[in-house]
């Protein structure tokens, strides 16, 4: 992943909501509208289909904090796209997650996070926050091009999609059944939030 000073520097124009809630809040060019994203605390949003929810909550998640920047991006001019990317969660990348494969004898947990992309460049702006991860992701099972606002429900059912099209024809998932990903990615989910309030 890149830092978002390899997106294009752009002065904030009145062009949208979400380029006036960042006027109104005296940031004024895209760069800095980034940085404020970026240095908000990570956190999971009571309604992660409204992107203007991370302004009344002070935190996001990387769905809504990729979806704010992506929405001022668009409001621009500013080619970026917001792009869905499904990763193998292992011990080593988030604490705790060896007793979940081991429940369901998973060589790795498939999970989502999103990021953008800008030109061929990648940025994560939830890397670095106190996101229940060890470390970045920097590699992906698949990834896909995805709205800024996908919904929850849409999100859920490429992840499924991908799953059966991508990840379950891999030979360390051989004999193993989509529920039992599933069920595990509940468990995973569970895991990542309570990483974050340690």
């Amino acid at each position: 992943m890149q830092p978002y000073t390899v997106f294009p520097e752009k002065p904030i124009i009145d062009n949208g909501p979400m380029a006036r809630t960042f006027l109104s809040m005296g940031i004024d060019d895209f760069h800095h509208a980034c940085r404020y994203v970026h240095e908000l605390p990570y956190g999971y949003n009571s309604d992660r289909e409204d992107p203007m929810i991370l302004f009344t909550e002070k935190m996001g998640s990387c769905t809504t904090k990729h979806a704010v920047i992506a929405t001022l991006a668009a409001e621009l001019g500013i080619v970026i796209n917001k792009h869905i990317g499904i990763y193998a969660m292992t011990e080593t990348l988030v604490t705790g997650t060896k007793p979940i494969l081991d429940r369901y004898n998973l060589p790795y947990l498939p999970m989502v996070h999103c990021f953008l992309v800008f030109e061929d460049q990648r940025v994560d702006l939830s890397e670095g926050n106190q996101n229940g991860k060890n470390g970045p992701i920097d590699d992906f099972l698949y990834v896909e091009k995805v709205t800024a606002n996908i919904s929850g429900k849409d999100e859920y059912l490429l992840y499924r999609k991908a799953l059966n099209a991508h990840i379950l024809p891999r030979p360390e998932f051989d004999g193993i059944a989509i529920k039992t990903i599933l069920k595990a990615r509940e468990e995973g989910l569970a895991l990542l939030k309570a990483n974050i309030q340690k």
